[in-house]
């Protein structure tokens, strides 16, 4: 008890400690949120991790609503998953996963052409990219490019991965089963 009576008393008698104490505090809670902030918490960090993370969410519930065959509504959260690309990739231009996602919104969207820049400028960045030559395949599908669906289909054809299956199903069905 001692000790907290003789340190109640040293800030009363020293105003200058009570105020580098709430000082200290206010410091302490400001980098306390701040790093809340950057962890991509619900501050909504303006990092492009948080904006690439924040955008595939949208991207997967805009994907359960096209299976619930509520196309307008997926449409219009690709379309802001697609904005929070756009802001993420102005901070991390040589980053194949958001090109690979930027192509795949705007091609969810209609955007044959753009998605397929895009998806050419992953491969730039990372040639052997399994999704982005996945979707890509998938876009050369849509747009009846077969030929260059097999171009795709064999640079991941020793990659032992799911992208290869479902690429192939994909050209097999010539689109009738998934995009």
């Amino acid at each position: 008890m001692g000790v907290d009576h003789l340190s109640h008393n040293i800030f009363c008698k020293y105003p200058l400690i009570r105020i580098m104490k709430k000082i200290y505090i206010v410091i302490f809670s400001l980098l306390l949120s701040t790093n809340s902030f950057a962890a991509g918490g619900d501050g909504g960090g303006s990092s492009e991790a948080s904006l690439y993370d924040d955008a595939v969410k949208l991207v997967k519930r805009a994907g359960k609503l096209e299976k619930k065959e509520k196309l307008d509504k997926a449409k219009k959260l690709y379309s802001q998953a697609f904005t929070k690309l756009e802001k993420a990739l102005k901070k991390d231009k040589k980053n194949p996963d958001i090109l690979n996602y930027m192509g795949f919104t705007s091609r969810k969207t209609g955007n044959f052409e753009i998605a397929e820049k895009f998806y050419l400028q992953g491969l730039n960045i990372n040639p052997n990219h399994n999704g982005i030559n996945e979707y890509l395949g998938e876009l050369y599908v849509q747009t009846n490019r077969i030929d260059k669906a097999n171009e795709r289909l064999e640079v991941l054809k020793n990659c032992n991965c799911k992208e290869f299956g479902e690429l192939e199903l994909i050209i097999k069905t010539r689109g009738t089963k998934v995009y």
